[in-house]
Parts: structure tokens; C-alpha cells; sequence
């Protein structure tokens, strides 16, 4: 639960703010810890709607990325670590992080370690980001740890954002087609399909078919839109199953040109993880588990949930990625270098850069290429359709005259 409070610290200067705690005893416990005279206290969720908190209150990637390079650069001018969340929970912009950091400044005053408070909080520190802090923890290089992590997840952030924004512009062209063509089969292709049959000449086979779909979609348009909503719920109970998610994986990495980008996308993903944990001391096996969780394909976390097994068995990582051609020769090859030679961290993150190249120039050539085809895709078929019914009209003008 949400609490607005008021309060008066030890220097008697004015506090007011809000702290996320079960119920009103904790947080009252919770406030006094920091040393705060409680003058009022109450219930703020009353005031927050349900869509407020799903849809506007959210950590985003960039927040936990300045909150990163925040951290390391106070533990880096020696400030403890209470004290920084202190200082940054009343200063954060996004309140709901603000309310995060509170609790765990609540935390950390009981005795809790940093990695366990974070751990708390999921949906913004995800378990790749803990086990960073806890190796952090007891390296004692927890701002060398906070500006891996920051830079890590800044990378991640540029890279799918370019990912996705390459996508939205072939996605918006395909929709604004099928609007456009839906538009002139229901309201321009009837209006012309009449003067054309009222005409009582010969109509061309080509102008019956468009004249066909122009009355279907006039007629029976309602059983389209029916198919269209089970198809989207079909598809939506899809996604949350296990199984349908990994169908929907495989499915997007067989897509053309598509399907290579994101491949790319994954293996620059495993190999920027795996180099960032590695360098902090974590385990090989540990890093891999923990790869697995963050690399957003379900296809890629089985396959590196089976190199974990043979690593574990006595495998090395070179000879566990060999198993699986989903991991090309080069990556293989390269990590075995980099074991022979003991600078696998290295090898990875030139492995990291490499890919991360690739990506954004995949991107750059798919955009390149999608923009001219759909352009002209989406002119002959309006072409095409205008000449099938405007012919047979040209026609009967040249005919009457």
C-alpha cells in the first residue's frame, strides 16, 4: 500500500512524501528509522486509480540506467550506501522508483545487503542485475559493478530501441495498405462497380473479381472483423502459454531478413551478458543460468540452458556451443580461442561489439529495403485496383461517343 505522510526530521526542518509499505505500522516503522517525527499519515492508494498504476507508474530502462551511473559515482566519492539511496530516493524523478528506493533504504537500514533489497523489486532489477551487485558485493567493487551495469544496460536499451523502431515503419505501411484497400473496396469500388453494371456491356474477368471482393466486404464485412477478433484472441492465448510462446520465438526467427536480425540481436545479447558477468568474478555456469533468463527468446534460453547442463558436465563453453547450429561457427571458434588463450572476457566483448555492428547494419539495410518495396507495393495495388474498374468505364465513354 501507497501512505502519504508528514513528518519532522532531527533538525526540525519539514518532511512530506509517500512510502510503499504492506500496512501503516510498517510504514510508520519504516519512517522512523530514518529518523523522522511522524506528524500525519495516510492511506494514498484510495486517490491512485488501477490505469494510473498499470500504465503511467513504470520503471523504465533509462531510469534505472541514470539511477546506475548515480550509484557508481557516489560510492565512488566514498558515500555509504544508505546514504546514497537516501539521497536518491528524495531526488529521483519517477515516483514509483522513488517509492522503491525508500523501501530499500528500509532495508538496508535493517541489515539487509544491497543485493538482496534490489532483488525485492523484479520488475526493475532484473536477476542478471542482482547477481551483478552481489558479485559487486563481495569483490568490494561495487562502483566498478554499478558502471558496468549502466553501461550494459544503456547498450541493451540502444539496441533493441533501433530493433524495434526499424520495425514500426514497415508495420505502419502494411496497416495503412490494408486500411487503404479496405476504404476502396466498401466506399469507392461500389459507386463505380454500379455505373459499370448499369451500363449492360461485357465486364472483364479481372473487374468481377474486384467487384466480388467489393461486395463481400459491403455484405459480409462483419464476419471478416469477427475473424479478425478470434484470431487476435487466439493469438493473444497464445503468447501467455509456455508452449505458444516458444512457437511464436522460433516463428519470428524464421521470418526473412527479420529472422537474421534477430538472431543477431540474441547473440550479441548472450555475448555482451556473458563478458559483463564473467569480468565481475561470477561463475561461468552461474553466468550462463542467469543469460538465459534475460536473453528475451525463448529459443536461445533452452539452448543455453543445455550448454549450462554440459558445461556443468565437464564441457567447455566452445564445445557446448558446437551442439547447436542456431550458434554460427565464428562465435564457436572465437570463445575457443579466447579459453586456449584465457581472455574470454575480451573475446566476448569483441564478440559483443562485433554483433551489435551487425545489428544496426541489418537495420540499416532491412529499412533501406523495406521502405522503396512497400512503397511501391501499396501504389499497384491501389493501381492496379483503380484500372480494374476504370477501364471498363473508359470503355463505355469511348464506346457512347
Amino acid at each position: 500500500m501507497l501512505f502519504n505522510y508528514k513528518a519532522v526530521d532531527d533538525k526540525g526542518v519539514n518532511k512530506e512524501g509517500e512510502i510503499d509499505a504492506p500496512n501503516q505500522d510498517t510504514a510508520i516503522s519504516g519512517l522512523q528509522r530514518r529518523g523522522l517525527i511522524i506528524v500525519s499519515i495516510k492511506s494514498a492508494d484510495k486517490n491512485k486509480s488501477i490505469f494510473k498504476m498499470a500504465f503511467f507508474e513504470r520503471v523504465k530502462t533509462k531510469d534505472v540506467v541514470i539511477l546506475s551511473r548515480q550509484i557508481s559515482t557516489l560510492f565512488e566519492a566514498q558515500v555509504s550506501a544508505l546514504k546514497a539511496f537516501t539521497l536518491l530516493a528524495g531526488n529521483v524523478e519517477n515516483k514509483l522508483l522513488g517509492r522503491y528506493l525508500n523501501q530499500i533504504c528500509d532495508d538496508l537500514q535493517a541489515g539487509v545487503s544491497i543485493s538482496g533489497a534490489l532483488s525485492k523489486y523484479p520488475d526493475v532489477f532484473s536477476n542478471f542485475y542482482v547477481n551483478m551487485v552481489k558479485a559487486g558485493e563481495e569483490t568490494g567493487k561495487l562502483d566498478q559493478t554499478f558502471a558496468y551495469l549502466a553501461d550494459y544496460l544503456d547498450r541493451q536499451y540502444a539496441l533493441t530501441t533501433k530493433t524495434k523502431n526499424a520495425l514500426i515503419y514497415p508495420v505502419f505501411v502494411i496497416c495503412t495498405f490494408f486500411v487503404v484497400m479496405i476504404l476502396m473496396f466498401v466506399i469507392v469500388i461500389p459507386k463505380l462497380s454500379a455505373i459499370i453494371l448499369d451500363s449492360g456491356q461485357a465486364v472483364p474477368f479481372y473487374t468481377q473479381v474486384v467487384i466480388a471482393i467489393s461486395n463481400f466486404f459491403v455484405n459480409y464485412g462483419f464476419l471478416l472483423l469477427i475473424f479478425v477478433a478470434l484470431l487476435g484472441i487466439w493469438l493473444w492465448r497464445l503468447s501467455v502459454s509456455e508452449k505458444g510462446k516458444i512457437y511464436l520465438d522460433k516463428m519470428k526467427l524464421s521470418i526473412p531478413a527479420v529472422g537474421d536480425l534477430y538472431h543477431k540481436l540474441y547473440l550479441s545479447r548472450i555475448a555482451d551478458n556473458l563478458n559483463t558477468m564473467l569480468t565481475s568474478g561470477i561463475p561461468i555456469v552461474r553466468s550462463i543460468d542467469i543469460t538465459a533468463e534475460v536473453v528475451g527468446s525463448r529459443v536461445y534460453k533452452q539452448i543455453l540452458k543445455e550448454v549450462a547442463d554440459s558445461v556443468k558436465s565437464g564441457l567447455s563453453l566452445s564445445g557446448a556451443f558446437e551442439k547447436h547450429p542456431e550458434v554460427p561457427g565464428i562465435l564457436t571458434q572465437m570463445v575457443k580461442v579466447g579459453e586456449e588463450t584465457g581472455s574470454l572476457g575480451p573475446i566476448l566483448k569483441t564478440l559483443a561489439d562485433f554483433y551489435k555492428r551487425e545489428v544496426d547494419g541489418a537495420v540499416d539495410t532491412l529499412v533501406g529495403l523495406i521502405e522503396p518495396v512497400m512503397i511501391v507495393v501499396l501504389g499497384l495495388g491501389v493501381g492496379i485496383l483503380l484500372v480494374s474498374v476504370l477501364m471498363p468505364i473508359y470503355n463505355m465513354t469511348g464506346s457512347i461517343s
